[in-house]
């Protein structure tokens, strides 16, 4: 059993005969009757997409997935190219099935991810938790204007935008939490 605080950004999880994938985390509402995590998921038998709302007190069937260890090879258009690396074989996903994740990564990467499989067909990866990136833009942040951890948003080499401390710069490696998009440290 999976329980919904577990539930983040590539988990498969069955509600009922549905199997669905999380593709991007949508917050976390609170409320008077508890907190409710909203999610974009999608079918992975239909194929459709779809908002969800969880109470974070509910429990889903854990589904059981083939894991496979691969690399990026390369992106064509909207489609990731992933090759295994003991039978070079390469299997494709896109954009939209990789979701939030396809944030994250580039061909020029040295880490592998797991492509997960649902009856032999590719329909997610799992990243490592912390990966580590590079600044390509942000404003420069203002010392003294603030008390206690303020953020300013930063565009990183893969072109997605996350929120980094003040004393981050254009250049900075900065090592990110995959689960959530949040600032880790900065890499020396």
């Amino acid at each position: 059993m999976i329980m919904t605080g577990d539930i983040h950004g590539g988990t498969v999880f069955k509600v009922g005969n549905d199997v669905f994938i999380v593709q991007r985390m949508l917050g976390i509402k609170g409320g008077r009757n508890g907190q409710v995590k909203r999610l974009r998921v999608k079918n992975i038998v239909t194929g459709s997409t779809c908002e969800l709302g969880l109470d974070m007190g509910e429990k889903f069937e854990d589904v059981s997935l083939d894991y496979h260890k691969m690399k990026l090879s390369y992106i064509d258009g909207e489609s990731y190219v992933f090759l295994e690396q003991e039978t070079f074989e390469q299997f494709e996903l896109t954009k939209e099935d990789l979701g939030d994740n396809a944030g994250y990564i580039t061909p020029e990467d040295d880490f592998e991810v797991e492509v997960c499989f649902y009856d032999g067909k590719p329909v997610g990866m799992t990243l490592p938790t912390a990966i580590e990136r590079t600044i390509t833009y942000c404003e420069p942040g203002v010392k003294g204007d603030t008390s206690g951890k303020t953020f300013k948003p930063a565009t990183l080499d893969t072109g997605i935008e996350v929120s980094v401390p003040l004393f981050c710069d254009i250049g900075t490696k900065i090592k990110l939490d995959t689960r959530d998009g949040s600032f880790i440290e900065r890499v020396k």
